[in-house]
């Protein structure tokens, strides 16, 4: 494991705090100062120094507007955090640049190794357009997996809610999943949201806001993470 994964899932800086921490050489490995890109594995002794403290982890709900990329942007792209105004976080997973929803926010590196671990099922939740009306062996085709070059989706939750629209409940998280599995069965998707993970709702938040998570809200999803 890097050693900025490793500080950040101590919950002692986040992956580009490490970084700092590493060049101002306050990280130590087995008593030598550490360099970007050194790995540490269990057996190895990790110190910072004394001046260096625990940081205060942080919790965010973004709605991410169309157009705004969640990582890597190019150089005339938005991303998250400039869009949120947000800063010592980062975005836990993504969502494509075309798509709209519920993004988190955080400082919390361990948040991002439960959450994305494709081993936990942890729910997401959207909802998606699509171009043609929907069949009526739209739902159960949907629900049943959807064979995707060489892999089959896992079985998921669809409620179709109008001849254009279906809210669709994944426990994986394959690039362009639904995209790709509404292409398998013949349909184009015009809109996709995501409008909820684990216990955590978009609900009404406008696009291009955000609100904190705290108080139960934060306990009951930490909890779902294991943490």
């Amino acid at each position: 494991m890097r050693i900025n994964k490793y500080l950040a899932n101590q919950g002692l800086s986040t992956r580009r705090g490490a970084d700092e921490l590493i060049e101002r050489g306050l990280v130590l490995i087995n008593g030598r100062k550490a360099k970007l890109g050194d790995k540490v594995n269990e057996t190895d002794k990790v110190e910072l120094k004394p001046q260096t403290k625990k940081i205060t982890y942080r919790y965010f709900a973004y709605h991410k507007p169309r157009g705004v990329v969640t990582h890597s942007p190019q150089l005339d792209e938005l991303d998250v955090l400039e869009a949120s105004g947000l800063k010592n976080v980062f975005p836990i997973g993504r969502l494509d640049k075309s798509s709209t929803g519920l993004i988190i926010l955080t400082n919390d590196g361990r948040v991002t190794d439960r959450l994305l671990n494709p081993s936990k099922e942890h729910e997401k939740e959207y909802e998606v357009t699509v171009a043609e009306v929907l069949k009526p062996s739209f739902e159960d085709k949907m629900s049943r997996g959807v064979r995707l070059e060489d892999y089959t989706t896992k079985p998921c939750q669809v409620i179709v809610l109008n001849d254009y629209t279906f809210r669709i409940t994944l426990t994986e998280g394959k690039k362009h999943q639904i995209r790709r599995m509404c292409a398998a069965l013949g349909y184009v998707t015009r809109d996709l949201k995501r409008t909820r993970i684990l216990n955590l709702k978009l609900a009404n938040m406008r696009a291009g806001t955000y609100r904190e998570i705290h108080s139960g809200e934060l306990a009951s999803f930490l909890k779902l993470l294991g943490l």
